[in-house]
């Protein structure tokens, strides 16, 4: 999950529903409430620890950090180096995740196409009438890490990739998780903490602000999800789908301020800040995001028939 969560257009809440935990998962969520506030403050730290499920949250959340971190510094490579290759990869799992959620709906009636072309203009619309900068401001950090945390509870919205279009995917998931990772292990080197690493200070504080932003969201959302999805589960699945679609231009892997005509498609889309064309030239690179985006999509066809095999 904590590699999931760190990809545009993959859910945490998907692998969740796949390997057969999701319901146990939003349960204990949505434990932390008044009860757990009175354990909490007459010191009853036993029977908060069975109340919201203890041993399953911090299973949960050791194998979260390992790989929430780990990939961290391996996106911060790959970014910089491979960036075509890497968005080839999100789009990939972004599409078949897409297909994998839209199955599942039973039958589109028409509230459910209501909702898609709702999804689809609302993604639409922040990706390309508000395309995001990155903005490191408190109050806006803690907007980001409520929004992000909705990819671990809700199954189909990437909140890694409402923070792309919101523009602080990097900052958020990249930079500041790396700084607190190699401010950890100045202390665990027992040599003192490295102040001379750029922006540490500034960047510790913005993981501070998304990580108390993300566990505000983390229970307000859990509280609301199960009355939306007893109530409304078609046509929310049916409105994630349109989204997301709507959502695709953040992750297109071929863009560019200007393009060859010799060596690429006819301008496919344009925006104030991209230009978005396909490639007719079938070169390494070419052909190298091409695979990466067949890879993605086959990585996560496996994990959806994986999750429906132990299902059955």
């Amino acid at each position: 999950m904590g590699m999931a969560n760190k990809i545009p257009g993959v859910s945490g809440g998907i692998v969740a529903l796949a390997t057969g935990f999701y319901e146990e998962l939003i349960v204990s969520f949505s434990r932390f409430d008044a009860i757990a506030i009175g354990y909490l403050l007459r010191g009853k730290f036993k029977a908060l620890y069975r109340h919201v499920n203890g041993s399953f949250l911090l299973t949960l959340f050791s194998g979260v950090g390992i790989s929430f971190f780990s990939v961290s510094l391996l996106l911060d490579y790959f970014l910089k180096h491979y960036p075509k290759q890497v968005l080839g990869l999100f789009m990939g799992m972004i599409l078949t995740s897409v297909y994998s959620i839209w199955k599942d709906i039973e039958r589109y009636r028409f509230q459910e196409y209501l909702g898609t072309l709702f999804g689809v203009v609302f993604g639409l619309g922040l990706f390309w009438l508000s395309p995001g900068s990155e903005n490191d401001h408190w109050a806006f950090v803690f907007f980001c890490g409520m929004i992000s945390i909705s990819g671990m509870t809700l199954p189909g919205l990437s909140g890694s990739l409402l923070l792309l279009i919101l523009g602080n995917y990097s900052l958020l998931l990249v930079d500041s998780v790396n700084a607190l990772f190699f401010t950890l292990k100045d202390i665990a080197s027992g040599n003192g903490i490295d102040w001379s690493y750029p922006d540490r200070k500034r960047l510790l504080g913005v993981f501070v602000f998304f990580t108390l932003g993300s566990t505000t969201g983390l229970i307000f959302f859990s509280k609301i999800l199960k009355i939306i999805l007893t109530h409304y589960k078609s046509i929310t699945i049916a409105t994630l789908v349109g989204f997301i679609l709507g959502s695709l231009g953040a992750v297109w892997p071929w863009t560019d301020l200007s393009i060859n005509t010799t060596d690429s498609l006819t301008l496919l889309a344009q925006t104030p800040y991209k230009i978005f064309y396909f490639p007719i030239q079938l070169d390494i690179a070419t052909s190298s995001t091409l695979f990466f985006l067949l890879l993605g999509s086959g990585t996560v066809a496996l994990l959806d028939y994986y999750g429906r095999k132990n299902s059955t």
